[in-house]
């Protein structure tokens, strides 16, 4: 097949998993034979240059850093957009074209590919859809839902005089119900749930879970004890670090000071400040260390860890980070929010705790280390299905497989 994949960034020049996980899928479809064309933004190209599979063209919009446009200058953005999205699909003529991120985007991109005659795929690993396209300058402005009566004065005259017309011809616009998802897959039930909840008709889609490299995994080392806890991810409220350090607290006041707990992630000054002012006020900076390491690096984080804690208090899509952990043979405490109730089974594969309390999470620490054998079970139970559902070969065969019933169904 030839693929069209449009995001809005990508590796190097990226954020997070989303793109990590674009580029994956876009590696493995290569290694098929899959002849593929990235079509990303220009975010962090100063001084860069395109390649051959990755072409960095288009705009991003109030995202990132980029500037909040008024109208007539975001036009000027939307038309470009536009411009370049026609100019790759008539060099390329894919066979079907690959949606993934659009935060940041012209969401009337989305109008261009629906009058296209190729298929269109959404890849759908956020809240970008359910959260973010009803708030699109462009199609709020021409949908009445932005401006105040200038606005409206302007609307009207641009429709009266046949401009809007014009205008349309080079940056579309459409009622939002006129932007379909006939061919789209989630990383989570949970998600596609959310963005049927949200207004958008997207029940049949298809549930493709996120998979991880498992080729080169490194294992936790053999050993017996249970000291070393890990929480690792983006240090912010959403992800809830805070209550890792709280138990800590708690597990001091129950009189348990030989555990340790490794927090590995970047954030806001402000917010860190906190966390190192709150570990400083329960009296736990002996026990909590702070780091930062690369992607990579965490392999070898895993391997000296003996359990991952998992505070996320937010609707997850679908992390990556307990999968990653019970790759390695590492047990995984962890809430149930969003698509994590998807893989998480207390006591099955992992031990699950109430959002953001501390006290259930230090009750089910003190669990796992008085209880060596179930831990052991744990982590051989995650890291089965992993490996046998959560491989990142897996995930490239589903898509695969759907891209391909995409351009079959034409």
């Amino acid at each position: 097949m030839k693929i069209l994949v449009l995001t809005n960034l990508y590796p190097p020049l990226s954020i997070g998993g989303y793109e990590e996980r674009c580029r994956d899928v876009v590696e493995g479809l290569r290694e098929r034979g899959h002849d593929i064309l990235v079509l990303t933004s220009t975010h962090g190209m100063i001084g860069k240059k395109d390649d051959g599979v990755v072409h960095r063209r288009l705009r991003i919009h109030g995202f990132y850093g980029h500037p909040w446009c008024s109208i007539p200058s975001l036009f000027q953005l939307e038309r470009h957009n536009h411009r370049v999205l026609r100019e790759e699909l008539a060099i390329f003529r894919p066979d079907v074209v690959h949606v993934w991120n659009m935060g940041g985007l012209s969401k009337s991109l989305l109008l261009t590919l629906q009058a296209s005659r190729s298929p269109v795929v959404y890849d759908v690993s956020d809240h970008w859809i359910a959260q973010s396209l009803r708030a699109d300058v462009w199609l709020r402005w021409w949908n009445g839902e932005a401006g105040g009566a200038g606005a409206r004065l302007l609307r009207g005259f641009l429709r009266s005089t046949g401009l809007s017309q014009i205008i349309q011809s080079a940056a579309p616009f459409a009622p939002w119900n006129q932007i379909t998802f006939n061919r789209v897959y989630f990383c989570s039930e949970f998600l596609r749930r959310i963005t049927a909840k949200a207004g958008y008709k997207v029940e049949h889609g298809a549930v493709i879970y996120c998979g991880i490299e498992t080729g080169h995994v490194t294992s936790r080392l053999d050993r017996p004890e249970f000291q070393k806890l890990l929480f690792a991810g983006r240090l912010s409220a959403d992800k809830d670090p805070l209550t890792a350090i709280r138990a800590f607290g708690v597990l001091r006041q129950r009189g348990i000071t030989n555990l340790h707990l490794s927090i590995y992630g970047r954030g806001d000054k402000e917010y860190v400040a906190q966390l190192h002012a709150e570990a400083q006020e329960l009296g736990v900076t002996n026990l909590i260390d702070f780091g930062a390491v690369t992607r990579e690096e965490m392999q070898q984080i895993f391997a000296v860890h003996d359990a991952l804690i998992f505070t996320s208090a937010w609707g997850e899509p679908f992390a990556l980070t307990p999968l990653e952990a019970m790759a390695a043979n590492i047990p995984v405490i962890s809430t149930l929010e969003g698509g994590s109730a998807e893989l998480i089974r207390d006591k099955v594969n992992a031990i699950s705790f109430r959002t953001a309390d501390a006290e259930h999470l230090a009750d089910g620490i003190v669990w796992l280390r008085d209880h060596p054998a179930e831990r052991a079970r744990l982590a051989s139970e995650g890291k089965r299905e992993v490996l046998a559902r959560f491989g990142r070969e897996t995930m490239v065969d589903q898509i695969e497989h759907y891209l391909q019933g995409s351009v079959d169904h034409v």
